[in-house]
């Protein structure tokens, strides 16, 4: 007697129910077999656009963090606080942004909207052009100019939301790693890059800083109309990401973020502006300063790693000791004017935050995952979750961004106020003391549902 078995499924015989606008209406990528023969692929691709609309959208966010150091040579005269301030206000604005494009991408389609938020980012760029010759405008005016560079903000949370649900749960982590630290390693191109094209072929352009950018929009909302698919399970009502608010942990993970990802966006937006008013060295901010960011971007996809392994709450913890030594360090060095060692504090500081910022990313999916186990883990469960999930990942990542406004405020009131940056520098070491205790009590603390899970 002999038995016959039906051959695999090849990839041309899977249906991914396509429909008009590159719309997929079938993913499921936790079947191994649709993912080994299909699903990478096409995740891969939409990751690989991904990250080359958010490394544009990053990268007009942070403009203003290096072209600041230029505008006393083109007629402005900006004290070291309104300097400040246009390096944090872009992030506030970015922040508030990041939720109504959490929910652009159920409403309209991950690929829909990121050829929209592309285009978006000509406003900014096109904006900084102007306003850099025209010092007769104001500080005002300027500053408003400066907010809509918060459009390149919003980019993050529409991007990791909708590259969340294109893999797997197991290689998550990995994946908005990669997706992050390519939209964050824009603030190092960009603080390496602009120095070099506004003095290209000599004199002074800044305009040129703003001009640079507006055809990579273009080309990075054409690559996603091309390139990038939209999922109709993405495609859900906004309810899930209204749900994902009733969460405690969604909260609980907005504040670690603060101290992650709102340090490493506050930090690369200070940094070159503390080189120039606390050490009076505008020739290291225009030089070096782009290293911090591009250590921490560099770090992101490993903190990620690290957390698939061992645990994201365990990496996260680490992350914030190394948070405290590069505090304590960068106050040190700032009582004893050591300009060698305030680089050194922030090389760590950025390492530090990076590696958070990977960790924490993966705790959120991890965290809903355990939830829908706890509900039943039913099909239908699990999707409501990762939905909700996703939700969670744009709020999240906006509560956290305002830690890009709040850094280089703090640091601007602590200059205007007591004449020096260690009153915030001594503030940083209590928070991220006490974010070692939340997240030891919410996800390690013996007993505790997370941590038997291993999140």
């Amino acid at each position: 007697m002999t038995t016959t078995t039906a051959p695999a499924t090849s990839a041309d015989e899977i249906d991914l129910q396509r429909r008009p606008g590159r719309w997929i209406g079938h993913w499921a990528p936790e079947d191994g077999h649709f993912w080994q023969t299909v699903g990478r692929g096409i995740a891969r691709r939409n990751l690989i656009f991904s990250i080359f609309a958010e490394h544009i959208g990053f990268s007009v966010w942070l403009l203003w963090s290096i072209v600041v150091v230029r505008l006393g040579d083109v007629g402005w005269q900006l004290t070291t606080s309104q300097a400040l301030w246009l390096t944090a206000v872009p992030s506030g604005v970015g922040a508030l942004l990041r939720l109504p494009y959490t929910f652009a991408v159920p409403i309209f389609g991950g690929r829909n909207w990121t050829i929209v938020s592309a285009l978006l980012l000509i406003i900014p760029a096109g904006g900084l052009a102007w306003a850099v010759q025209h010092p007769e405008i104001g500080f005002l005016p300027l500053l408003l100019i400066a907010a809509t560079a918060g459009f390149g903000g919003g980019n993050f949370a529409s991007s990791m939301a909708n590259i969340s649900f294109f893999y797997p749960e197991r290689e998550k982590g990995w994946a908005l790693g990669l997706n992050a630290a390519g939209g964050n390693i824009g603030v190092a191109v960009v603080q390496f890059v602009v120095p070099q094209v506004i003095v290209f072929g000599g004199g002074l352009a800044l305009a040129r800083a703003g001009l640079m950018y507006i055809p990579l929009a273009v080309i990075a909302a054409v690559c996603a109309f091309l390139f990038m698919d939209n999922l109709a399970e993405a495609k859900a009502d906004v309810g899930p990401v209204w749900s994902s608010l009733r969460h405690r942990d969604t909260w609980i993970m907005s504040f670690l973020y603060i101290g992650t990802f709102g340090s490493f966006i506050g930090y690369s937006a200070a940094f070159p502006t503390l080189l120039n008013g606390v050490f009076n060295r505008p020739d290291i901010a225009l030089s070096w300063a782009f290293l911090g960011a591009g250590v921490g971007s560099v770090c992101r996809p490993f903190g990620g790693r690290l957390a698939d392994v061992i645990g994201g709450a365990r990496i996260t913890v680490a992350s914030f000791v190394l948070m405290i030594g590069g505090a304590y360090l960068a106050l040190w060095s700032v009582q004893e004017r050591r300009l060698g060692f305030f680089f050194l504090a922030f090389m760590l500081l950025f390492v530090a935050t990076g590696i958070g910022n990977g960790s924490t990313y993966r705790m959120i999916s991890r965290i809903f995952q355990v939830k829908g186990e706890d509900l039943g883990g039913s099909p239908e469960t699990m999707l409501a979750m990762r939905r909700q999930a996703a939700g969670a990942l744009g709020i999240i990542s906006s509560v956290g961004a305002f830690g890009g406004f709040l850094v280089p405020i703090c640091y601007a009131w602590a200059k205007s106020t007591y004449g020096g940056i260690q009153p915030a520098l001594r503030f940083y070491l209590v928070l991220f003391l006490v974010m070692i205790v939340v997240t030891w009590v919410a996800y390690l603390r013996p007993g505790a549902r997370m941590a038997r899970a291993g999140v």
